[in-house]
């Protein structure tokens, strides 16, 4: 199969909020993977708040998997503020969101494909920290993001109580 990895729009919110919901629902160890609302992938989407992304089968056409980039600036979720970036430093934080994959896409390198897209326009946008969180038992997900050169820099509880491994890439 091949991919093409391509820039998501608004219009792909409600698409991508339902793969979103498909994988999570399909996932066993569901506090893995906390998954994003419809809502806040719109918001996302919509109004500036972030990127999108969208692995597409060249043959299919089919949306295979699904990649947000949150944007947070001086809002108080940035994970910059967990790690004691220095305030001027926050607004060059991105989050690299969440990353969904269909079953049966899975094992084609979407993920790393899709992020090192991310990547490469953030870091033409000026970003210079791009920081995630995984579970740490999460060794497929962990592997991927280790493998791109993200260092896990803390394990604290996010996101209403969920252990999490907060990882974080420099561009500079």
């Amino acid at each position: 199969m091949e991919f093409s990895i391509e820039r998501a729009s608004g219009e792909d919110a409600e698409m991508m909020a339902e793969i979103i919901e498909k994988v999570w629902a399909d996932i066993d160890n569901k506090h893995w993977f906390v998954a994003d609302d419809s809502e806040y992938t719109t918001r996302i989407l919509k109004e500036g708040n972030g990127l999108g992304y969208k692995a597409v089968d060249k043959d299919s056409g089919a949306v295979a998997g699904v990649f947000i980039v949150a944007l947070p600036g001086m809002k108080e979720e940035n994970l910059g503020r967990d790690i004691g970036l220095a305030q001027e430093e926050l607004e060059k934080v991105a989050h690299m969101e969440s990353v969904a994959i269909l079953p049966s896409y899975r094992g084609n390198g979407l993920q790393y494909s899709m992020m090192q897209r991310g990547e490469a326009d953030l870091k033409k946008m000026g970003y210079k920290y791009l920081m995630c969180t995984v579970h740490p038992d999460n060794n497929y997900s962990r592997n991927n993001v280790l493998r791109q050169g993200y260092e896990v820099v803390l394990t604290k509880e996010k996101y209403g109580g969920y252990i999490r491994d907060i990882l974080l890439k420099k561009l500079f």
